[in-house]
């Protein structure tokens, strides 16, 4: 049976496949106070396994990180199509991390996008409303504030998700259909995956792990042995659908990487405006000895600088790339207005194309 990548909190499949546009942040400046996040550094090289500490419990990274999961409920207007077309009221439901004990929480840009209200449910069953700070289809993640006093805020350390590898212990915690607090274990099954954002371009670097996510986790973290927060759940492969129609768990489930997700939120709660790199090609996904373009597209930074369907990139900056991943990695280091040199092999040639980067538009254009 064919495969369907789904947004647990959205009851519908997105479409795979890899966008050869890469993530790369920047902006305007604000006069907010800047918050960062402190990453805890992996204790050791090895998996947790195979070293001497096997870190906490589960038991025990429940009680130490539950009180700073909340349930998170939505309100949204949709578009709906038809004679007459229009708008109707939709409700979802994800969950998410306490950032710090300002009122900041991360969740996935899929749980809030579109919503007319946001409610945060704690640990204690205390209520209050949210508003959304900032959200980034591109990396699927958004931030949300609450106004809560700082002893009931429990922020969770994030960890170094460049350290996680593969059998590694996690814990997910979330509202899978509904229900708040559930706890699922599992291990890191591959890193450095990617995946399709909500706008359709590339997540690299997602975590794959085969504890259950099901609709209602998105959002939710995805914790390393010590309890620390590795990733937001984001993602599942499934062939196994709800009567509603919705994906279930099928043991793959993807997060967006810690590392990723603090770069982007603290950008947002500084008050800076997230913005890509943007090439405007997309990718041979299964080329080899490089990066492959399958198509230009019109208009756009690779189309003004000469590149053309069947050059293989081979480098930038004298980088070398070796894969579609590797390319869109790469150009994640950039920001937009950036200028890069390519090194092209165009038929039995080998050249170099300047090109300097644009800012990613807020979807994937079509073809």
């Amino acid at each position: 049976m064919t495969l369907n990548r789904v947004l647990p909190i959205i009851a519908g499949a997105i479409a795979g496949g890899a966008i050869a546009v890469a993530l790369a942040s920047g902006g305007s400046t604000t006069n907010r106070s800047v918050t960062t996040t402190v990453v805890e550094p992996s204790s050791s090289t090895l998996p947790t396994s195979l070293t001497g500490s096997h870190g906490l419990t589960i038991n025990q990274i429940y009680r130490q990180d539950g009180p700073g999961v909340v349930d998170i409920t939505v309100t949204s207007q949709t578009s709906v199509g038809g004679l007459f077309g229009g708008t109707e009221q939709t409700e979802g439901e994800g969950a998410g991390v306490v950032y710090d004990t300002k009122g900041d929480i991360l969740t996935d840009e899929h749980v809030v996008a579109n919503a007319t209200s946001v409610t945060v449910t704690f640990e204690n069953g205390h209520k209050v409303g949210a508003k959304v700070v900032g959200t980034d289809p591109s990396t699927d993640v958004a931030v949300i504030h609450v106004n809560a006093p700082a002893s009931e805020l429990h922020p969770i350390p994030f960890a170094d998700s460049s350290g996680a590898q593969v059998g590694d212990s996690v814990v997910a915690i979330g509202s899978p259909f509904s229900l708040p607090e559930t706890v699922t274990a599992g291990i890191v099954s591959a890193v450095g995956r990617s995946i399709t954002a909500p706008n359709n371009f590339t997540i690299t670097g997602a975590i794959q792990t085969d504890a259950a996510i099901n609709p209602g986790n998105s959002g939710g973290p995805l914790l390393d042995g010590n309890g620390h927060v590795l990733g937001l759940a984001d993602q599942i492969e499934t062939n196994n659908q709800t009567p509603t129609g919705e994906g279930s768990s099928s043991g793959v489930g993807f997060a967006i990487a810690s590392n990723m997700v603090a770069h982007i939120a603290n950008e947002m709660i500084s008050g800076h405006t997230v913005r890509h790199a943007y090439v405007g090609v997309s990718l041979n996904s299964t080329s080899t000895g490089g990066a492959q373009i399958s198509t230009v597209q019109p208009g756009s930074p690779a189309s003004s600088a000469g590149l053309q369907q069947g050059d293989l990139v081979t480098a930038i900056d004298g980088h070398a790339i070796t894969s579609t991943q590797q390319f869109i990695e790469t150009v994640d280091t950039y920001s937009p207005g950036q200028t890069v040199t390519l090194t092209v092999k165009r038929g039995s040639s080998t050249i170099s194309i300047k090109l300097t980067l644009g800012t990613r538009p807020a979807t994937q254009p079509s073809g």
